[in-house]
């Protein structure tokens, strides 16, 4: 049991190097897709578990759910896997009366693959300032995209992508 509480805890600086990975390769591949949450404007990207709970999924921006955990500890080092669900949802422009709401799906495919490419990243730990390079990867797989949803107006998608990354020294 203190070992899975451990590895949960070990999973945070993994979970928050993915995010901030993606959030600014996003911020790179479409600099106008952007949120406004709590009066500031950021890349269109969150974590659904550190954002207040909304009734409805936010249209064209990437929402990321953490839905899984496992871990190998017969390896010298403890390697973890979680799997990222990244929700997206559009109705497309009002400008087209929502009638290009398959390209707008389509733009937010190719972003998706553009943010999780690499497959990898230096693993850092954002709870000091200035954030502080570890000694590990945190590197995933391809995304799995699922089927298309209609719902009403509204196209929506999840990609799923399994994070990995291995418990450093000092991560407890």
């Amino acid at each position: 049991m203190a070992i899975v509480a451990r590895q949960v805890m070990n999973m945070q600086n993994a979970k928050d190097t993915f995010y901030i990975a993606l959030r600014n390769r996003l911020a790179s591949t479409n600099p106008a897709r952007v949120m406004t949450l709590r009066s500031v404007t950021r890349p269109g990207i969150f974590v659904e578990e550190a954002e207040a709970a909304v009734a409805q999924q936010p249209l064209d921006i990437f929402i990321l759910r953490w839905t899984e955990m496992k871990a190998d500890t017969q390896l010298p080092s403890v390697l973890t896997q979680m799997t990222c669900e990244i929700l997206y949802a559009t109705a497309g422009t009002q400008n087209n009366a929502g009638l290009d709401r398959g390209r707008a799906l389509e733009e937010m495919d190719y972003e998706v693959m553009q943010m999780i490419y690499p497959y990898c990243t230096r693993k850092m730990n954002y709870a000091v300032t200035p954030a502080a390079s570890m000694e590990t990867l945190v590197f995933w797989t391809e995304a799995v995209f699922g089927p298309v949803t209609t719902l009403r107006d509204r196209l929506s998608r999840i990609a799923t992508v399994n994070v990995f990354a291995f418990q450093e020294q000092g991560e407890a």
